[in-house]
């Protein structure tokens, strides 16, 4: 599934199965809320199979589908979610924690610089 995502895609068969130790998946039923604006920020998530809607200041602000991915924002800037995100279908998740996140910056750099640009895209810059 890794290699169907757009930031993963390339990777070479070894680093992908780097990458999928640094994970695990999650199934959540529809409506389990995954991340609250404002809290501190201890995964990221990519959307295996199911969708997802994402608040902020209680406003929809986008959703999300299988290949999608969230919670880097907060990982990246180092501190709190910037939006909620709940689910809208049951889920199908990939995860990894801040301390694995760190590490694929680290040893995948190429992954990492990929997840940056997906933040400027989504924050405008």
């Amino acid at each position: 599934m890794l290699a169907r995502i757009g930031a993963f895609s390339g990777l070479s068969r070894h680093e992908l199965e780097k990458l999928a130790g640094w994970t695990f998946e999650l199934e959540v039923p529809a409506g389990e809320e995954l991340t609250k604006e404002g809290r501190l920020a201890h995964e990221f998530f990519v959307i295996e199979d199911g969708a997802v809607e994402v608040r902020h200041d209680d406003e929809r602000i986008a959703e999300l589908g299988a290949g999608d991915f969230f919670g880097e924002i907060g990982l990246l800037r180092g501190g709190a979610r910037t939006a909620t995100v709940v689910a809208t279908t049951p889920l199908r998740l990939i995860v990894m924690s801040a301390q694995e996140f760190r590490r694929m910056e680290q040893e995948l750099p190429a992954v990492a610089d990929r997840v940056r640009a997906a933040v400027q895209e989504r924050l405008g810059f």
